[in-house]
């Protein structure tokens, strides 16, 4: 079961996605033409005047992957995970910077210091964050053209920070609920790496433990909340901490550390956020906001497998999930290449120069092309991104390797590189 298609009429009018089945018989009796291969989109022939059923676009945000997911009513139709490129901006940042302060240290030439292009404007946001918040806006404004999005839902916050540092805050009905349980146990896993507190114990039913008992005053609070395994609860028992872990010191340390100490990176993460919230209520479209705890609590509810592209069909608000589509299409992001004109080695000389040219026999590197070679040694269909060359020489990189020597006669484009890798 794959996403189910597209559909735009000959006015570019988002229409209902139809199924992979339809779509197939609109093609084939020349009702519809293909309009874009990623994702898979169709225009049909004439002018539509019904009014598409609403769609709500929901987004799970993460470090490293994010979920996208297209539901009409109760019905996910389209599910997608991009992955982000973050930290190869930032090792190309700093490999830019390691070459410029070698430069500077042989004192290759001399140019005065300038500070004021150093001010950094109101929001700003590191290039590895903020191109994170750039991609996700480029597939919101891609699927609105193609489909009749009337609003977005965002889990803007992994935890319910404010309930879980006051749980009195709303009362005793908050605090005792389901969902309050499944922030707090979040929170505890990401916070102590799903590891026991006390003997660092792994893969292992861990039990939700107070660092100063409750028995002699101790808190519900999350700064008093650990993760221990079963035999290191039951043997500290009431005791407090400073006496149970007297003879480890370092153990001591560390523990009354970390209890104070927030969620690593949660700072950029939590700005990451912030900024796509304003960026997409720039949209125009009403944003919905919820936290990661409730994710995971509609997901387990629903019976739902872990994966990033569910979590955000189950962001907000979820009474039932009727799963379309068991195949989402993965985006990677690649970026549009460099621009630098002399190519370097990892010490920062020049060893090639790069041409000006990037456009060769009608293809450009990155372009995603179906070659059919009929004669040769290399008789077959390649369907991959493509390495041009000014000789009409490709290279095509298929999803079971590398096919070089492939003349550009061969190559027929299916979508133009517009910076992203696509699969299955």
């Amino acid at each position: 079961m794959s996403n189910f298609v597209l559909v735009i009429d000959t006015n570019r009018k988002p229409l209902n996605p139809c199924t992979p089945g339809v779509a197939r018989s609109l093609l084939k009796s020349g009702k519809a033409k293909v309009f874009r291969r990623f994702p898979f989109t169709i225009v049909l022939n004439k002018a539509v005047d019904d009014k598409p059923i609403p769609m709500q676009l929901k987004l799970d945000p993460g470090s490293k992957v994010t979920g996208i997911a297209l539901l009409q009513g109760e019905k996910v139709v389209f599910g997608a995970e991009i992955i982000h490129r973050g930290q190869q901006i930032k090792d190309a940042l700093e490999s830019r910077r390691a070459l410029r302060r070698g430069r500077r240290n042989r004192k290759t030439r001399y140019r005065q210091p300038r500070f004021l292009n150093r001010n950094r404007p109101d929001g700003w946001l590191a290039p590895s964050l903020q191109h994170r918040v750039e991609t996700i806006l480029t597939w919101v404004n891609r699927l609105r053209r193609y489909t009749p999005i009337e609003g977005i839902s965002q889990e803007l916050v992994r935890f319910d920070l404010q309930h879980i540092e006051n749980p009195e805050i709303s009362g005793i009905e908050y605090q005792q609920g389901t969902l309050f349980g499944y922030e707090v146990r979040e929170y505890l896993l990401a916070k102590w790496s799903r590891k026991c507190a006390y003997c660092g114990k792994e893969n292992v039913l861990l039990q939700i433990e107070h660092i100063h008992p409750k028995a002699k005053g101790g808190t519900n609070r999350i700064s008093n909340l650990c993760l221990a395994c079963e035999p290191c609860n039951i043997k500290k028992g009431t005791q407090d901490i400073e006496a149970f872990l007297k003879k480890k010191p370092d153990v001591l340390k560390r523990v009354l550390a970390q209890a104070k100490r927030p969620l690593k990176d949660a700072a950029a993460v939590n700005s990451t956020r912030w900024a796509l919230f304003n960026r997409l209520k720039q949209t125009g479209l009403p944003v919905k906001v919820a936290s990661g705890g409730k994710t995971k609590f509609n997901r387990c509810r629903l019976e739902l497998p872990k994966t990033h592209w569910l979590d955000a069909a189950c962001v907000g608000n979820v009474e039932q999930l009727d799963v379309k589509t068991i195949q989402p299409l993965l985006i990677k992001a690649m970026g549009h290449g460099t621009r630098q004109m002399c190519g370097t080695d990892k010490y920062g000389f020049p060893i090639r120069h790069r041409s000006r040219t990037q456009i060769h026999q009608g293809f450009q590197t990155g372009d995603i092309v179906k070659a059919v070679v009929t004669s040769g040694k290399k008789i077959g269909t390649y369907i991959g991104r493509v390495l041009c060359r000014a000789s009409g020489s490709f290279d095509i990189a298929t999803k079971d390797g590398r096919v070089q020597g492939i003349s550009h006669k061969y190559c027929q484009a299916i979508h133009r590189k517009d910076g992203y890798a696509y699969s299955w």
